[in-house]
């Protein structure tokens, strides 16, 4: 498999832009995790009876809302940890799949692909 076939410069940009959504991410999951800690105390104390509100989402929407969204901050994060461990392989930038250089703009686009276009199209209409 080729190495990273961009400059050190691109390379170092795309590394702290994974850097600081990782950052961001985990912020957010932290807000994730204090908002349903809040629920959970909500739906704990007996009291609320919201299943009933005809205003707003009930406990168990926001419940199943809040941790899906905490699911999907979790899983970016594993993406990013393995681009970020690709830059330290030297190999970010190439597709995992057939070698080749992965376009610049898919990257800015999607800092953490693994993938060409191509592959990704192809992996895409495989599912």
């Amino acid at each position: 498999m080729a190495g990273s076939m961009m400059t050190d410069a691109a390379l170092a940009r795309f590394q702290t832009q994974l850097r600081n959504e990782r950052e961001q991410l985990t912020a957010q999951i932290g807000q994730f995790e204090l908002s349903l800690t809040e629920v959970r105390a909500s739906r704990g104390d007996g009291v609320s009876d919201d299943e009933h509100d005809p205003e707003g989402p009930t406990m168990s929407t926001e419940w199943s809302r809040l941790s899906g969204l905490e699911r999907e901050a979790a899983d970016r994060i594993t993406a990013i940890d393995r681009a970020l461990k690709r830059v330290d392989a030297g190999v970010y930038g190439v597709c995992a799949r057939c070698g080749g250089r992965i376009a610049s703009a898919r990257l800015q686009a999607r800092p953490d692909a693994e993938l060409c276009i191509e592959c990704a199209r192809s992996a895409e209409t495989r599912h």
